[in-house]
């Protein structure tokens, strides 16, 4: 037994010792992380002070000891609205078709470019592919606004020459079609861009595979499956871990901006319900519990996600 704690406390020092020689050998790089660590300490961290206005009754210009405290009464009441349910389902439907069609497209883009020989073309296509994602979202949605009008849209206009329709289509005024339509303009704006770090993966995939796999007499498909894909699979794990840690938090701008009082049953979701019934009603309590609700619950599945991909596919972010 002697023998045995001996050796745990001789390999323990070894590890510090070991340690304590890596932090000395890089320490400038350590001294260059200063600075951002500092950066996101005030920036991120910081405010979640003000996460304590959730349990008081918030009023500007008293002094935070002066304020009310009411525990936990304006996530009460957040749960007992039923418009609450309501814009949640808008939030989860449109972040669970953002996330399978916004993670499967950018992917298949990569593969598919990646097999474009012709580099000119490759490098045409690509540019072309991501410069949507610097596009505001006002002139996006703008644009997608006026191709699915009725008045000159090109998509009715389309519609109508191929005889699909009788007469022109009201996209958007038709709440039924909203996610859809939302989700669509999301892939047209960011799968160029999305696809770009799925290239960068593909390009560190050594050569002398597929030149192995040619000689075998695989095809371009075989090649793409059994070499590309593995290849890049660690980067698909952690970019859908992470799009998973924000399955919530799918902003408001693209449902601000395409919606309208007629699809407001299906436009609305969290970010806009805390700011149409928080900030912009003066309830600054309660819309501090309904971004909470929205943190507490991405934090949880971003660990579920973490947990299960590191357990079957032993990919993880920590």
């Amino acid at each position: 037994m002697k023998t045995i704690t001996l050796g745990t406390e001789s390999a323990y020092k070894k590890r510090r010792k070991s340690a304590w020689k890596e932090l000395k050998n890089q320490k400038y790089l350590y001294y260059m992380s200063i600075p951002f660590v500092l950066w996101v300490f005030v920036f991120q961290y910081l405010p979640l002070w003000g996460w304590t206005m959730a349990f008081q009754k918030y009023k500007p210009g008293i002094g935070f000891f002066e304020q009310k405290w009411v525990g936990f009464e304006h996530f009460r009441t957040l749960f007992r609205d039923d418009h609450f349910y309501q814009v949640l389902r808008n939030t989860l439907a449109m972040s669970f078709m953002g996330l399978i069609a916004g993670f499967i497209v950018p992917v298949i883009f990569a593969l598919l470019l990646n097999e474009v020989r012709v580099q000119t073309m490759k490098r045409f296509v690509q540019t072309v592919s991501y410069l949507p994602h610097f596009v505001s979202w006002v002139v996006a949605a703008g644009i997608v606004t006026k191709m699915l009008s009725t008045d000159g849209g090109v998509i009715n206009d389309l519609l109508l020459g191929l005889n699909i329709v009788d007469q022109p289509v009201q996209f958007m005024a038709q709440g039924h079609l909203f996610w859809g339509i939302v989700t669509g303009a999301d892939i047209w704006k960011e799968t160029g861009w999305n696809a770009i770090i799925y290239l960068a993966a593909i390009s560190g995939i050594g050569p002398e595979l597929y030149e192995a796999a040619r000689v075998d007499g695989a095809s371009r498909l075989r090649q793409m499956w059994h070499i590309t894909l593995p290849g890049i699979r660690p980067t698909i794990i952690v970019l859908l871990i992470m799009s998973i840690g924000h399955l919530l938090g799918t902003g408001f701008e693209k449902q601000f901006l395409l919606g309208n009082h007629l699809v407001i049953d299906y436009s609305e979701v969290l970010d806009l319900y805390a700011l149409n019934y928080g900030l912009a009603m003066g309830r600054y309590s309660f819309g501090t519990a309904i971004n909470i609700f929205n943190s507490v619950i991405s934090l949880m599945l971003l660990f579920a996600a973490n947990g299960v991909f590191k357990r079957f596919t032993n990919e993880s972010i920590m």
